[in-house]
């Protein structure tokens, strides 16, 4: 169904016609936003625009993602609105674009042959919304009053940056992509095994990302950027994939422990039966850091539940960082703990540090969760670990990470 025969007609042709590309020419400042309406049906273009300006937007609108395309160079948006099925450039195509000349553009994109992999696709190149025809219309402008929100928001992060003296201009903006591209294209998984504290059997493997992007030389280097580009997702979504490719030539058994930022808990990918992750979910680890802040994430025992019914398990990281506390355990539940290696490293010298481990690992056994103590690298720690009661032990000592997947030392 065309989205127009939602509308009455009063509705749609009050305004009199209006051609394709014909902008309203009042001043930005005293409407809701710029919209760029992007769709190769004529009808439903010019229905969508007539909408949009009787909500106060301004609007162009495009017939196809080439010419979109060209709008976009020549005037500033606040959002854009697109298709997805479109003969020549496609809205994910035109969606790239975009994003690769200004990322902080919110793209929303239409479609009337809605599927899951399509939607996964607009959601990991970094599409603000994803809906389907026919759309609501108390829906669609809730969206863009969001989409519009959020471009003002990036406008004035980037005035208040260079008000500080940290100017984010166009130049350097292009070169942090650039990096990023390369970074993301260069991703690889190196594997780090986690081996029981008695035996030193394989008990599993941590992912942990790796890149050959020089301008970026460590994976909190590309986490930054990630974040500064506000691609989080993307990066977590590539990095998730990489490692379950990994898993398909791990040993019998194994477990995959993969890292999570709390921001992933949002992601509709991490979710998807249609990923690589989910395919192997009995055999995923999901770790969740203390070092995040995961009560900002709304309904996280609902989303952490829904995980737990897709085969995942869930394991806190750095505990004992000083960071969140016991927070995470009331919203998590975590089968697995990883102490810190803040308190592993030299805790056969600190009686401190051995009452606290020791009280910290009866805890979690008296709630059914494993202990890992985590960056040993000497066998001293190895050994008061062991006998301080942790389950299983990783670090250095016992294998340095590399790729699939590397022989044990024990």
């Amino acid at each position: 169904m065309a989205l127009a025969a939602q509308y009455s007609t009063s509705a749609v042709h009050s305004l009199g016609p209006l051609a394709d590309n014909e902008s309203v020419r009042s001043s930005r400042a005293r409407t809701k936003g710029r919209v760029l309406v992007v769709d190769d049906e004529p009808a439903l273009r010019r229905s969508i625009l007539r909408l949009l300006h009787a909500k106060g937007y301004e609007v162009i609108a495009a017939q196809d993602g080439f010419e979109a395309n060209e709008l976009f160079t020549e005037h500033a948006f606040d959002v854009v609105l697109s298709d997805i099925s479109m003969p020549g450039w496609d809205g994910i195509q035109l969606l790239r674009s975009i994003h690769a000349t200004d990322p902080d553009v919110p793209v929303v994109l239409i479609t009337g042959e809605p599927a899951v992999s399509t939607a996964v696709k607009a959601l990991e190149y970094g599409a603000f919304h994803y809906l389907t025809k026919p759309v609501d219309l108390h829906t669609l402008e809730e969206v863009l009053e969001k989409a519009s929100c959020l471009r003002r928001m990036a406008q004035m992060k980037r005035k208040a940056a260079e008000l500080f003296g940290h100017q984010m201009n166009g130049p350097d903006l292009a070169s942090m992509q650039a990096s990023f591209e390369r970074a993301l294209n260069s991703l690889w998984a190196a594997y780090q095994p986690i081996v029981h504290a008695e035996t030193g059997a394989v008990f599993g493997y941590e992912a942990l990302m790796r890149s050959g992007e020089a301008s970026l030389p460590h994976p909190g280097a590309v986490l930054e950027v990630a974040e500064k580009l506000e691609q989080l997702d993307v990066l977590g979504r590539a990095m998730r994939n990489k490692a379950a490719d990994g898993m398909q030539s791990a040993p019998k058994g194994a477990l995959l422990f993969v890292n999570l930022h709390t921001t992933d808990l949002l992601d509709p990918h991490l979710i998807s039966d249609d990923s690589p992750l989910a395919q192997i979910a009995h055999r995923v680890v999901l770790e969740i850091t203390e070092r995040s802040s995961i009560e900002k994430v709304k309904d996280v025992r609902d989303r952490v539940q829904r995980l737990r019914k897709m085969g995942f398990k869930i394991a806190v990281d750095d505990l004992g960082a000083g960071y969140a506390g016991l927070t995470s355990f009331a919203l998590l539940e975590p089968e697995i703990v990883k102490l810190d290696m803040s308190l592993v490293r030299n805790v056969h010298l600190s009686a401190t540090r051995q009452k606290l481990i020791q009280s910290m690992t009866a805890l979690c056994k008296d709630m059914g969760m494993l202990v890992v103590g985590e960056g040993v690298e000497s066998e001293e720690e190895k050994v008061t670990l062991r006998e301080l009661g942790c389950d299983l032990l990783q670090g250095y000592l016992i294998a340095k990470p590399g790729p699939a997947f590397p022989e044990t030392n024990w």
